[in-house]
C-alpha cells in the first residue's frame, strides 16, 4: 500500500501532510514538530537534515546549508545571487552547468559541491522519510507547493528534486492557492454561494498573495503576486546587518568575516524576531 502526501517545501521550514479521516493531518517529525527546518549540515562523520542540521548553524556555520530554495535555477552571475551570497556563512560560487550557483562544503574531510536542487532533494527525502515513519507505509506520490513567482524552470527544478528524492510529483500548486484550498475545505459549511478570499502567504523567503474565488467546491484564482525578497529570512538578514554595524561602531571590530560569530548572531536574531511577534522588548542574546 502506498500513500500520497502534500509537501510544503519552504525556504526556511518545510512540512508534510496527508488526507485522512476526511481531513488534513499535518505529520509531525521525530522531534514532534509539525514543521522541519529546510536545512542540511555536513560534518566529518555524517550528514544531518532538519532540526539536527539547524542546531549546527552556530557551531558549524560554513557547512550548514539553508535557504537553498532561493538559488534554485538562478544564474550565479545574477545580481540577486551576487547580493545574497554574501549574507550566508557557507560558500556559494560559480562553475556549475549553465552558470548555476554551486554550494561548497567539507564532508567527511573532503570538499563537496552541491547544487541548490540537490540540497532541496535532501530536504524532500527527509519529508518522505518522516511521512513513511508516521503512516507506516511506503510514500511514492506527492503534491508539492511552490511560490507563485516561480517560473517554469524553477518549477521543473523542484520537480526534479522530488524525483531524486524518490517521489513521483503528481502536481505543483502555488503556495497561496494551496492556502486558499485549505481555507475552503476547512470552512465549507460556512461558505454560501460565492466568496472572494484574499490569501496572504508571508513565509521564510517570499511574500505571496492571491485573490481567489471560492464557490460550489470550485476554486478560481483571479490574480497572484509576490515578492521573492520579503520573508522571514530577509528580516533576519536586516537584523544581522544592523547589529554587525552596531558592534563595529561600539567595539571597533568587524565580525562579518567570522562565520561562527555571524552564525551565533543569526540564531539570536531569529530568536528575537520570534519574541517580537508577541512582545515589544526582548533580550535574546
Amino acid at each position: 500500500m502506498t500513500a500520497t502526501v502534500g509537501i510544503d517545501l519552504g525556504t526556511t521550514y518545510s512540512c508534510v501532510a496527508v488526507w485522512r479521516h476526511n481531513r488534513v493531518e499535518i505529520i509531525p517529525n521525530e522531534q514532534g514538530n509539525r514543521t522541519t527546518p529546510s536545512c542540511v549540515a555536513f560534518t566529518d562523520s555524517e550528514r544531518f537534515i532538519g532540526d539536527a542540521a539547524q542546531n549546527q548553524i552556530a557551531m558549524n556555520p560554513v557547512n550548514t546549508i539553508f535557504d537553498a530554495k532561493r538559488f534554485i535555477r538562478r544564474r550565479f552571475s545574477d545580481d540577486i545571487v551576487q547580493a545574497d551570497k554574501n549574507l550566508y556563512p557557507f560558500t556559494i560560487t560559480g562553475g556549475g552547468l549553465n552558470d548555476k550557483p554551486v554550494i561548497l562544503v567539507t564532508y567527511k574531510g573532503e570538499e563537496k559541491r552541491f547544487s541548490p536542487e540537490e540540497i532541496s532533494s535532501m530536504v524532500l527525502s527527509k519529508m518522505k522519510e518522516t511521512s513513511e515513519t508516521y503512516l507506516g507505509t511506503t510514500v511514492k506520490n506527492a503534491v508539492i507547493t511552490v511560490p507563485a513567482y516561480f517560473n517554469d524552470c524553477q518549477r521543473q527544478a523542484t520537480k526534479d528534486a522530488g524525483t531524486v528524492a524518490g517521489l513521483n510529483i503528481l502536481r505543483m500548486i502555488n503556495e497561496p492557492t494551496s492556502a486558499a484550498i485549505a481555507y475552503g475545505l476547512e470552512n465549507r459549511a460556512g461558505i454560501n454561494g460565492e466568496t472572494n478570499a484574499l490569501i496572504f502567504d508571508l513565509g521564510g523567503g517570499t511574500f505571496d498573495v492571491s485573490l481567489v474565488n471560492i464557490g460550489e467546491g470550485i476554486f478560481e484564482v483571479k490574480a497572484t503576486g509576490g515578492d521573492s525578497r520579503l520573508g522571514g529570512e530577509d528580516f533576519d538578514n536586516a537584523m544581522v546587518a544592523h547589529f554587525v554595524g552596531e558592534f563595529k561602531k561600539t567595539h571597533k571590530r568587524d565580525i562579518s568575516k567570522n562565520p561562527r560569530a555571524v552564525g551565533r548572531l543569526r540564531v539570536a536574531c531569529e530568536r528575537a524576531k520570534r519574541v517580537f511577534s508577541f512582545s515589544s522588548p526582548t533580550s535574546s542574546w
